[in-house]
């Protein structure tokens, strides 16, 4: 276990999102605001904005892709393709763990759209859900990735 992982959970437990956990668990290491991190990381939460799409974590884990080697030349394309290259690495990782990034297949839930509205944080809420898992997941491969020698 890392400390980048107990941070992702941290965070969640204090009622952030999947994608905020696991990129705000690494706005230190790449000398980002918080603050930003955890307001451009909120949309994707729940499989983005709760229609469970990608997962949150996932999404959270590609943000901290962006971090490490995100283009800032809209005409790279060079930089563009070794970031994709990346989050598609740590994606396969991700489902072939898993089965799935897609949020919805990864908590058993229907087609059907649900309420925007965030489920309240109980204990039960946390032993029902794999998110955690997931979170702690996402942010270790993160850390291998785009921190570690991978």
């Amino acid at each position: 276990m890392s400390k980048i992982e107990d941070k992702a959970e941290e965070l969640f437990r204090m009622g952030y999102n999947c994608s905020q956990a696991v990129a705000g668990a690494f706005s230190e290491a790449f000398g980002m605001d918080p603050d930003t991190v955890l307001r451009l990381s909120c949309p994707f939460g729940g499989g983005l904005g709760r229609m469970r799409y990608v997962c949150g974590a996932v999404s959270g884990m590609s943000m901290v892709a962006g971090m490490k080697n995100g283009n800032i030349n809209g005409g790279d394309q060079t930089a563009k393709k070794e970031n994709y290259e990346l989050v598609r690495r740590m994606a396969d990782r991700f489902a072939e763990h898993n089965g799935s990034i897609i949020c919805r297949e990864l908590l058993g839930l229907g087609e059907k759209r649900e309420s925007a509205a965030p489920d309240a944080r109980t204990e039960d809420y946390y032993r029902k859900r794999p998110c955690i898992r997931l979170i702690r997941e996402a942010a270790r491969l993160a850390e291998e990735y785009c921190l570690g020698q991978e």
